[in-house]
């Protein structure tokens, strides 16, 4: 699980995100990422009702991805915020895939430290 100090949670958090982040899409997932001015990265994950009604769907969906992330975190640069969108058409896609596809992400919006 992706330690807690790591996490976004305040909507003020997600909103600097969302309108001063630059953007990334890549399959079916879409990050937005900016530099916090911080030592640490933290991520938030969103996974809108568009993708299912189900409350408890989508909260597995968001454990997993916490998951990929905190066994890429080591390699992560330092000083990010970043909000993971999913949209539809992860559900046909398995957790290797998915981590994949996650660290091409990564690597296009160049805070994967490849060298590690």
């Amino acid at each position: 699980m992706l330690p807690k100090i790591n996490r976004l949670k305040k909507k003020k958090d997600f909103e600097r995100v969302y309108k001063e982040g630059k953007g990334y899409k890549e399959d079916f997932l879409f990050l937005k990422i900016v530099e916090n001015g911080k030592k640490l990265t933290r991520f938030g994950f969103v996974v809108g009702k568009n993708f299912s009604k189900k409350a408890a769907l989508r909260n597995q969906i968001k454990r997993k991805l916490r998951e990929i992330i905190r066994l890429k975190f080591k390699k992560i640069k330092k000083g990010f915020d970043a909000v993971l969108i999913i949209k539809p058409g992860f559900e046909k896609k398995d957790f290797w895939e998915v981590e994949e596809i996650i660290s091409k992400l990564l690597t296009k919006a160049k805070i994967l430290n490849q060298n590690d």
